[in-house]
């Protein structure tokens, strides 16, 4: 079975109740964010695959590693 891992981080952790998590793959990242699991995502989250930064029409692939993270500001 095709798999994707979901990292979330800083205050991601607390509000998705997960580090880490291991799930079927889907198509694209909007389908893997319409699970239930990432209902409380804000919709201005960064999101990066494989570690480089995607909008959520992305493709996945079996494999692939989702980074979920806050926007960050700062100077």
């Amino acid at each position: 079975m095709a798999m994707l891992t979901v990292k979330c981080f800083a205050r991601y952790r607390a509000l998705l109740g997960f580090s880490d998590l291991t799930v079927p793959a889907v198509p694209t990242l909007g389908d893997l964010l319409a699970d239930p699991r990432f209902a409380d995502l804000p919709k201005d989250a960064l999101l990066a695959v494989n570690q480089s930064f995607v909008d959520r029409s992305a493709p996945l692939a079996d494999g692939d590693e989702v980074a979920l993270m806050p926007p960050v500001s700062g100077g």
